[in-house]
């Protein structure tokens, strides 16, 4: 039995069934750049990236060299307790790269989903309203209000309910689906009249691309609407960028692409480089609404993270990763679009950048889901060395999420394998 194999029989018996695996055949050892290892040694280019963390690349020397610094200095002593210079710079570089032209504050909390729950707070305690509206095919995490805010059922909502009320979800635009932008507006508008009036409104809450969901991405006039909506009910936007952000759109974030801006931005994954570190951005007036101590958490910020985070922002800059992204952005496209040329099972090529995804069908017409041929396709892919992930709410639409460091070697290497794949899966 393989290293690997014993690990999964130890993984069966001492973890729950709910932690999910995509590959439970590949056990990880080592990782550098744009490749992960597993203990026996196979390598593997990784598309996956942590779930888009590793925009920067695994163990990038700049962020190990800043993480071990702050390790030998002090590894732990809450931002709550006293103040320390690192959580302070890092707010301040993140006030001035998020998009809006106002004063902005910036709260550092561990998770993706810790980021959204405090932004609906930060929203509720500035309005004094409750409600609060997200879209079909979010995703916004899995503690119990983000898994309330999220519009997957399974495996996200089985088992767990009842959510926290006033949470309400309308349709995201969809091109490919056929549900326009006018047609969101105007399920709004009857949310609006049936449901909830909007002076009872908190936030909206949307990802401008959305990653579980399926790298749906929203139109710029679409989120001009809404932007528009909000002002004149006074209602609070929250972009989620937890999975878009820091360069992997081919911008730092993907309301940069839109022309306009959010009231509130959540932050995490690829802002720490894979040391656990998210953050919520704002206006300084909104961010500013709840009491002191409202806010905080004993790991909140934590100084080995917010090291890596500045060295994050560093090499982002100084590497050009965004015109990387949207170069990468660009070949991943025309390599897909290449693939649906041949291959009638692949009903849609999007995305932003370099977070690009395919839909598969099982005709072109009706646009029925094809779950199954997505996971035959990534465990073919598996096998070849090409770590892939699924998504989109029947698990049919495969995401291409690599480093953004990928070079062109390793990017010829991983389409000839997804070529490959494709082939083995649909015959």
């Amino acid at each position: 039995m393989s290293t690997t194999s014993m690990l999964a029989d130890r993984r069966a018996k001492a973890v729950p069934r709910g932690v999910s695996s995509v590959h439970t055949g590949v056990a990880i050892a080592r990782a550098a750049g744009a490749e992960v290892w597993d203990v026996d040694g196979k390598g593997y280019l990784d598309f996956a990236a942590g779930i888009a963390v590793c925009n920067v690349g695994h163990c990038h020397p700049k962020v190990v060299q800043a993480a071990t610094r702050q390790i030998e200095t002090a590894i732990h002593t809450c931002f709550n307790v006293a103040i320390y210079e690192s959580y302070v710079s890092v707010a301040e570089r993140l006030n001035d790269l998020v998009p809006g032209g106002f004063a902005k504050k910036t709260q550092f909390v561990s998770t993706g989903a810790e980021a959204v729950e405090n932004a609906v707070k930060i929203a509720r305690a500035h309005t004094g309203r409750p409600g609060v509206i997200a879209f079909t095919g979010s995703f916004h995490g899995r503690t119990m209000f983000a898994s309330g805010l999220t519009a997957k059922t399974i495996p996200n909502k089985v088992g767990f309910g009842p959510f926290p009320a006033d949470i309400y979800h309308v349709p995201f635009p969809d091109a490919y689906h056929g549900r326009t932008v006018a047609d969101t507006m105007r399920a709004i508008d009857d949310l609006f009249h049936a449901s909830i009036a909007p002076d009872r409104v908190a936030a909206f809450i949307i990802e401008p691309v959305q990653g579980e969901g399926g790298f749906n991405v929203a139109p710029a006039a679409f989120l001009h609407e809404l932007r528009a909506l909000c002002d004149t009910h006074g209602i609070v936007l929250i972009a989620d960028e937890i999975q878009s952000g820091f360069a992997r759109t081919g911008k730092m974030f993907a309301m940069d692409h839109t022309g306009t801006h959010a009231d509130v931005v959540t932050t995490a994954k690829s802002l720490a480089a894979g040391f656990p570190l998210a953050a919520v951005t704002g206006r300084a007036e909104i961010m500013d609404a709840p009491i002191p101590g409202g806010l905080g958490g004993t790991y909140a910020g934590n100084p080995v993270a917010l090291a890596a985070a500045a060295a994050v922002l560093d090499i982002i800059e100084d590497e050009h990763l965004a015109e990387k992204a949207e170069r990468l952005g660009g070949m991943l496209r025309a390599a897909l679009d290449s693939f649906a040329q041949r291959h009638r099972s692949i009903g849609d090529v999007r995305g932003l950048g370099a977070m690009v995804a395919m839909e598969l069908v099982q005709d072109r017409q009706d646009k029925e889901p094809d779950g199954k041929l997505a996971r035959r396709i990534l465990n073919a892919a598996a096998s070849r060395g090409l770590l892939l992930l699924p998504c989109g709410a029947h698990g049919n639409v495969i995401r291409l999420l690599p480093p953004l460091i990928l070079d062109d070697d390793q990017f010829g290497q991983a389409m000839t394998i997804l070529g490959e794949a494709l082939l083995e899966s649909e015959a």
